[in-house]
């Protein structure tokens, strides 16, 4: 019989049939445990896996020792960090100089004790025994005498439990999932060496009916579990497929604790897929830096996790306005002439974006305004402020072969450098072009303080001056993989590189213009301190509609307040290009972006509304009730940004406990009060879940009761269905205007939903 290691394969990419120099190594019971400036050590001592056909434990192979760091904050975080490179200092647990990491004040370290009671170590806050109790490490395994004492035959898997807000009853334990030893399916710790150590992963026990959401802007049904993700930042190109914009190394669990995996490395996931009984976390760096947070609902748990990594910026009053834009405009003539339609039929509107074609050449990124086609565009951008519109501008991060900064660039090596000897760059993007007519010489550095000082004030800050109000950082989900950088592997880089990008381009536009804001599509841990961001190239079709919804779902449960979307889908079909809009797409994704956080026309062919004109009153009015809502738009946006709230909240965000709710993806919470139902369908009817209570349509004012379902609703174009509780206030605004300069919001009116209140005339 063919001898072989029963771990599975496929989820630790580890096969010595393939890669004969590949090693396998299992944490076994801890040898030592010691309290060190605060922190908890254990030893964990860990044993290659044999190749074998029977079940007897690996007794006789070599064996290697690493240190497990826990460390506690306040309030209700438990960190665990442990290396297996020698080259990474355990300094990194400091987090100093990273970008992820932006820890609140409220953070505070708290310093933990241990002591031994029978076979198990109890680790508190504090001395007393009464002391909250943040952790158990088992150490009942059979034969075990001396838990100081390295033994000769380690026995099975650290039993390690914790509890990061100190509640009994949610202990998180690292899984010892096995059939029987060494057949394991899921390891506690464990790493790969092939010969040096380059992987590692950790797994804790779930339950059989848990759930999971998050990790991004996941193209999913609600609930993740049996899942598994690669944490590994591409194009999409779409909002229907597996591939992501924006991972976010990032899940919540119905059980109600969050784990965020502190890692910038392409990584792997897995929700209760490979075993049903475990979440597997795998780095493709042997480092391993987890934060556990504890929490009663959803909202604290997100709120500890924007305590770690940031909270978001609150976006200016008029990016809350009507973004309008195709792909693309091409001059300042017909840019004037859609804002002057905007103001003559009075379609309010507060942004006007310019896309790829503002350059001397379309797609060919410059910084520059075509001289002949905007020929004075300081005048053209304030021409267009003093009718009450902002101007935005599309780019990227990379710098094509034909640019004129292209030199400059390479002199000064504010772009990544080919590997190759002859200093050739390759035109590659790590596989992510879908543009071939253009080749990009190199990615902009930002691992390097001069290539960024130079993107922020060479590139944008010109722009800037002009008037311009807002950069779309459009890519950056890719960089070239073949190059090289000051700072960074490729490898280590490519997730966070939407981070720094962001991040450079958020600064520069908030200290010129004095707004904080950019329009991004990448994203990973901490971009969410930078908005604000959007979903990408979905299908203008009801598909596409029900894909952005999900992706936006889950971001909001991966710690970001502010997303978008393109109105009504970015790409036609089967022409990508040229095909009709289905008018009622059009409508139905109107009234869903009227409720989300921001609300952008953007796309292939025309997305004016007056090029529809079966549906064009209909699309006013809805962007008129758009207007009426900026103040309690504004009102939940100030509450989101400090705490854990997403504009648009799934109903497991207010209902937990609810477990229909964790299946049910297309239906959300707007801001606090209103529960919106959109219908994605050609049949104008949908079913709607009402949690348990009472509802008030707010449209109609029909009154209805929850805890139920309502099966086949009727659902004319015209209307969406949209859900107050009875007695809720919603601040509005009472008169029509054409822009966000037009609204003083202490002139703002609050709603009562009471017993006479029979819904809003659109």
């Amino acid at each position: 019989m063919k001898q072989t290691n029963y771990h599975l394969f496929d989820f630790m990419d580890f096969d010595p049939s393939l890669h004969r120099d590949e090693a396998l190594w299992k944490a076994y019971a801890p040898t030592n445990v010691a309290e060190r400036e605060g922190d908890i050590v254990v030893t964990i001592p860990y044993q290659q896996q044999k190749r074998q056909e029977d079940m007897a434990p690996d007794t006789e192979a070599a064996q290697q020792c690493y240190d497990l760091i826990i460390r506690a904050y306040e309030p209700g975080i438990i960190r665990l960090f442990t290396t297996m490179e020698d080259s990474l200092p355990t300094s990194l647990l400091e987090g100093d100089d990273d970008e992820m990491l932006q820890m609140s004040p409220e953070v505070k370290r708290c310093p933990l004790t241990f002591s031994r009671e029978g076979d198990v170590i109890i680790i508190r806050k504090g001395v007393r025994s009464g002391d909250c109790v943040m952790g158990t490490i088992d150490l009942s395994a059979p034969r075990l005498d001396h838990w100081s004492d390295l033994l000769p035959a380690p026995q099975p898997a650290p039993v390690i439990t914790l509890y990061p807000d100190g509640d009994p009853k949610k202990g998180i334990a690292l899984s010892d999932d096995h059939f029987s030893p060494p057949r394991y399916d899921a390891l506690p710790l464990g790493f790969v060496t092939a010969p040096q150590a380059e992987r590692a992963t950790i797994s804790f026990r779930c339950d059989s009916d848990e759930h999971f959401v998050g990790t991004g802007e996941r193209f999913r049904k609600m609930d993740l579990s049996g899942q598994t993700f690669q944490l590994k930042n591409q194009d999409g190109q779409g909002v229907n497929n597996r591939r992501c914009y924006k991972n976010i190394p990032f899940y919540l669990s119905s059980r109600m604790y969050g784990a965020f995996f502190h890692t910038s490395d392409y990584c792997k996931l897995s929700l209760a897929d490979h075993s049903t009984r475990s979440v597997q976390f795998l780095n493709d760096c042997a480092t391993l830096d987890v934060f556990l947070i504890g929490g009663q609902t959803p909202e604290e748990i997100l709120r500890g996790y924007r305590m770690l990594t940031g909270f978001p910026a609150m976006p200016p009053l008029w990016s809350f306005g009507i973004w309008m834009s195709r792909m693309t405009y091409f001059s300042a003539d017909e840019v004037e002439d859609i804002c002057h339609r905007l103001r003559e039929g009075h379609y309010p509107c507060d942004v006007i974006h310019l896309d790829t074609g503002w350059f001397r050449t379309d797609w060919l990124c410059e910084w520059k305004f075509n001289p002949e086609r905007f020929p004075d565009p300081k005048d053209f951008i304030g021409r267009l402020a003093k009718q009450g519109f902002k101007v935005s501008l599309w780019q990227l991060p990379y710098i094509a072969q034909g640019a004129e900064q292209l030199k400059e660039a390479k002199e000064n090596h504010y772009i990544s450098e080919s590997a190759a000897s002859d200093g050739d760059a390759d035109s590659s993007t790590g596989g992510s072009s879908n543009f071939s007519a253009l080749d990009y010489a190199g990615t902009i550095d930002f691992t390097y303080d001069k290539a960024t000082d130079w993107y922020k004030y060479s590139l944008l800050k010109p722009l800037l001056d002009m008037g311009v109000k807002c950069i779309k950082t459009d890519f950056g989900e890719n960089i070239h993989m073949d190059h090289q950088y000051h700072g960074s592997t490729p490898e280590r880089l490519n997730n966070i590189y939407a981070l720094l990008y962001q991040k450079a381009a958020y600064e520069v536009t908030r200290e010129v213009s004095g707004d904080g804001i950019i329009w991004a599509r990448a994203g990973w841990a901490g971009c969410q301190r930078y908005p604000l961001h959007w979903g990408g190239d979905s299908e203008s079709s009801w598909a596409g509609m029900a894909g952005s919804l999900k992706g936006g779902l889950h971001l909001g449960l991966s710690g970001f307040a502010f997303w978008s979307h393109d109105v009504p889908g970015f790409h036609s079909t089967p022409d990508f290009m040229n095909s009709p809009i289905d008018e009622q797409v059009y409508v139905r994704w109107t009234q869903f972006g009227v409720f989300t956080s921001h609300m952008r026309y953007h796309g292939t062919c025309k997305r004016e509304p007056w090029h529809y004109p079966n549906i064009a009153p209909i699309i006013k009015r809805w962007w008129k009730l758009r207007y009426r809502l900026i103040p309690y738009i504004i009102e939940q946006s100030e509450m989101a940004c400090n705490s854990g709230k997403p504009l648009i909240q799934a109903l497991l965000f207010q209902h937990p406990e609810d477990r229909q709710v964790w299946n049910i993806d297309d239906e959300y919470y707007f801001g606090n009060e209103f529960l919106v139902c959109p219908v994605m369908n050609a049949e104008n009817r949908r079913d709607i879940y009402l949690p348990e209570g009472a509802w008030v349509n707010f449209m109609t004012g029909e009154r209805l009761q929850g805890g139920r379902w309502y099966y086949n609703m009727e659902v004319p174009l015209d209307q969406m269905p949209v859900f107050v509780r009875p007695n809720a206030e919603i601040k509005m605004y009472a008169q029509d205007v054409d822009s966000t300069d037009d609204i003083d919001l202490s002139l703002s009116t609050n709603i009562h939903i009471n017993d006479k209140f029979q819904g809003i005339a659109l």
